[in-house]
């Protein structure tokens, strides 16, 4: 992961579409890396926004930049927010007909030379440009939750994004020191939601079938493929599992009972009955999470690998 730097000077001003949790925690990235806390805008309908913002952005942030909370800009409209910007990063509800209409006026209303990013978590930026006269601009940069600490971004254009504006998106989150990783075709749920949702389905299918607890599964994970996921992907772990035969190796070994367990997977879909017993389980184990721990502890993680790889 390159150094990050901090930006100064005109070239960036940045704008956010919305200031829920995706919104909120970009926010105290780019502020991490702004040198002039006054070059972002957050722009949302909320009537308490600006009291909102001054209580909870200061929790995604370290002390010394609390400070610069205050300088950011503030708007509920569309057209002040992106009126001088450089960059608009849109993280609004997961509604296309939103979406859609957004970026229209976007397009309008923002310098023609302005980067368009959405980060939604499924809509592809072909659809969400139906209404755009110029849709080489618009593309996924879709964060993983918390993107203020989690480093990656999935780059995801549409079959009609200019190749210039992807080339200078990368170049963005590399100067800030982030991991963007452009994926070579749209895909419903890009990669790192599929790998959730698809891990999350197989949990709640054991959960349904009362083989473990919502808790002892979530202790299951943390004790096992948590902290080796956290140094090496599926890939490379497993890989390393087979020995000197590698990933070869260690499925034909255990292949059988691989498939067995693919033949054997959780088929829940949403709405379903299990949603009563695993959504009370996980209430009763976690209540209200307290994501200052989570913050933390995912900070300590990554430093912890960067430090071993460096080793």
């Amino acid at each position: 992961m390159a150094t990050p730097e901090r930006i100064s000077g005109p070239d960036v001003r940045i704008a956010l579409i919305g200031a829920g949790t995706i919104g909120l925690s970009l926010a105290a990235l780019h502020l991490t890396h702004l040198a002039d806390a006054s070059h972002l805008t957050i722009m949302d309908v909320r009537a308490d926004l600006s009291s909102y913002v001054a209580t909870v952005l200061p929790t995604y942030l370290p002390p010394e930049l609390h400070k610069h909370v205050a300088d950011i800009k503030l708007t509920s409209s569309v057209a002040e927010a992106v009126k001088d910007c450089t960059i608009v990063q849109e993280s609004g509800p997961e509604d296309l007909a939103f979406k859609t209409q957004l970026w229209a006026d976007v397009e309008r209303l923002a310098p023609s030379h302005a980067m368009l990013w959405t980060s939604t978590s499924g809509i592809p930026a072909a659809q969400q440009s139906a209404s755009m006269t110029d849709k080489t601009r618009l593309l996924v940069v879709h964060p993983f939750n918390p993107p203020h600490i989690l480093p990656l971004l999935e780059i995801v254009p549409s079959a009609l994004t200019s190749e210039a504006v992807v080339a200078k998106t990368m170049e963005f989150w590399r100067r800030i020191g982030r991991e963007p990783v452009l994926l070579k075709r749209d895909i419903t749920g890009f990669v790192a939601g599929r790998l959730a949702w698809a891990l999350l389905r197989e949990a709640i299918h054991l959960v349904d079938q009362d083989v473990v607890t919502v808790e002892q599964l979530d202790r299951i994970l943390e004790t096992s493929m948590g902290p080796r996921w956290a140094y090496a992907g599926p890939f490379k772990s497993f890989h390393a599992g087979g020995g000197p035969g590698g990933l070869a190796a260690l499925l034909g070994n255990v292949g059988r009972t691989v498939q067995a367990c693919w033949d054997d997977g959780g088929r829940v879909n949403m709405g379903g009955s299990w949603e009563a017993k695993v959504f009370a389980q996980t209430e009763e184990a976690y209540g209200r999470v307290d994501l200052g721990e989570r913050d933390r502890a995912n900070r300590l993680v990554l430093e912890a690998v960067r430090e071993a790889k460096k080793a």
